[in-house]
């Protein structure tokens, strides 16, 4: 088995529904574009992959969400060394088809008194079903690893908590360590660096909004 020197994980750059959330009723999420700010956060962090993976070879996922794929271009990584696929199961969690903005806010609001992994959406996705489907892809991407010229760098182009979740399941964290993380900016990136014993380590934590609360504590 060739495992992967690193595991690359990339938030797509800023989206016209990060800059305004009043988009979703016109548009559908799949569909949204980068902003130009979006645009040059990505091509800032591929000068900064572009120097990490040197003259190594790249197996790239990408959600096939608009906004990941101009990301993933925005890279400009060399096509010579990166073999790329569209992955449907690393897409953005399903919150329904047309959203209507006040309803969104009222099950947000739910989903802050309920819990972030368990809640889901009405016409869409909890957090379990993203990490059900995360999960799928890792059997599937360690099933690759099998290859004698599996590529050594393996790069996610993805969304904010869709990252996390591959974590949470390579790492084994509780749902309450879950709960308790921040998704990290847009363009921004986390990577899972192969050490000398043979394991995985995150080369710097996500960000911490509140402590964890285990789900086993008593009241």
């Amino acid at each position: 088995m060739v495992r992967p020197r690193r595991i690359v994980l990339v938030r797509h750059g800023e989206s016209e529904g990060n800059a305004d959330d009043t988009v979703y009723e016109r548009e559908p999420d799949h569909a949204l574009r980068l902003t130009r700010k979006g645009r040059e956060q990505a091509a800032a962090s591929g000068v900064r992959l572009r120097e990490i993976f040197g003259n190594e070879t790249i197996s790239a996922y990408v959600s096939p969400y608009r906004r990941t794929l101009q990301t993933f271009r925005e890279l400009r990584l060399d096509p010579t060394r990166v073999r790329m696929r569209e992955e449907p199961r690393l897409r953005e969690q399903d919150w329904g088809n047309w959203q209507d903005r006040a309803d969104v806010q009222l099950q947000k609001a739910y989903r802050d008194a309920y819990g972030h992994f368990f809640y889901r959406f009405a016409q869409g996705e909890s957090g379990a079903d993203v990490y059900d489907r995360v999960g799928s892809f890792l059997e599937s991407l360690y099933r690759s690893f099998e290859a004698p010229d599996h590529p050594q760098n393996v790069l996610l182009v993805t969304h904010g908590l869709t990252m996390r979740l591959f974590c949470m399941r390579w790492f084994h964290w509780s749902v309450a360590e879950f709960e308790a993380l921040s998704n990290p900016g847009n363009g921004d990136f986390r990577m899972l660096l192969l050490g000398p014993d043979g394991r995985y380590r995150l080369d710097r934590p996500f960000e911490r909004w509140t402590t964890p609360e285990p789900y086993d504590l008593d009241g």
